[in-house]
């Protein structure tokens, strides 16, 4: 009996330390890199449907930075998206920061499109050129609407 007792407790931390060890991946492999030094930067865009604090900011597919934050202005009541962007890239005045996904389904992050500018946006600058997000589930409702309203 006491073999048997011993036996299941040594199973018993194996299991808990096994899902420790689960945890910790999970942990470290979803949370967001801390990057070693940025820049603030802000966009207001129409919409921000999908975005969230700790998405991606990226140049071509590539990760240069992370939203930090999103607030309504009280002011102007247009959703602003706050960004830290990695000191390495210099964004010029005329970039187009758009709002895109990874996929049909897949999770949102802002595209930056690079301008030719000489100037560049300084730091808690603003990316003036901004494009929403498309909200694919808006446009299947309007289709769906209108093909049942003109059967062909």
């Amino acid at each position: 009996m006491v073999n048997r007792n011993a036996f299941e407790t040594a199973m018993g931390g194996v299991v808990l330390l096994g899902a420790a060890v689960f945890m910790l991946f999970v942990y470290t492999s979803t949370r967001s890199p801390a990057m070693s030094g940025g820049y603030n930067v802000v966009a207001r865009f129409t919409r921000v449907d999908g975005l969230r604090d700790g998405s991606d900011v990226r140049v071509g597919g590539i990760k240069v930075g992370t939203v930090t934050s999103q607030r309504l202005d009280p002011r102007t009541r247009i959703p602003e998206v706050r960004m830290t962007i990695d000191t390495a890239l210099q964004i010029p005045t005329d970039t187009m920061a758009t709002i895109a996904s990874t996929g049909l389904l897949g999770e949102n992050y802002v595209d930056l499109e690079l301008g030719n500018d000489e100037e560049q946006i300084k730091a808690d600058g603003v990316i003036a050129r901004t494009e929403a997000a498309i909200n694919i589930f808006s446009i299947i409702s309007k289709y769906l609407s209108c093909a049942s309203r003109n059967p062909t």
